[in-house]
């Protein structure tokens, strides 16, 4: 159903990610998903962040509209993920994951999230599973 953004809580983002199977894909774990959901959106499904090359980046994992989502605004997009943006900006996050996985899959890792490579890569995240 498409509906309202919502902060979606730590630990059920976990659970999600965990069904997902997150846990040690592209060599990566749930926690490092966590703490990228953290810093790119602040677990807001609805989170839309404008950029200075004119593509935007939306929903939870803040996937950009220049190389993987379509919003008919963004020169030169590509759309990788065949999927319009603002499907990334419900409460359903199966096809933001989908999508996420496929960034990572290309990258062979969480490099093409600046927050990821800023704020949680090389750092101890167990904090972001604590009690999940």
């Amino acid at each position: 159903k498409d509906s309202v953004g919502i902060i979606i809580p730590r630990c059920q983002l976990v659970r999600i990610l965990r069904q997902h199977r997150l846990e040690g894909f592209v060599g990566r774990k749930v926690a490092d998903w966590v703490c990228l959901a953290k810093h790119e959106s602040g677990y807001n499904t609805r989170a839309i962040n404008h950029n200075q090359n004119g593509s935007s980046d939306y929903g939870i994992f803040q996937i950009n509209s220049k190389y993987w989502c379509y919003d008919g605004r963004t020169p030169g997009a590509s759309n990788g993920c065949r999927i319009h943006c603002r499907k990334l900006l419900d409460d359903n996050i199966m096809d933001d994951i989908k999508c996420a996985k496929l960034i990572a899959q290309r990258a062979r890792g969480l490099m093409p999230w600046v927050a990821w490579r800023k704020r949680c890569r090389g750092k101890d995240l167990r904090p972001y599973i604590r009690g999940c």
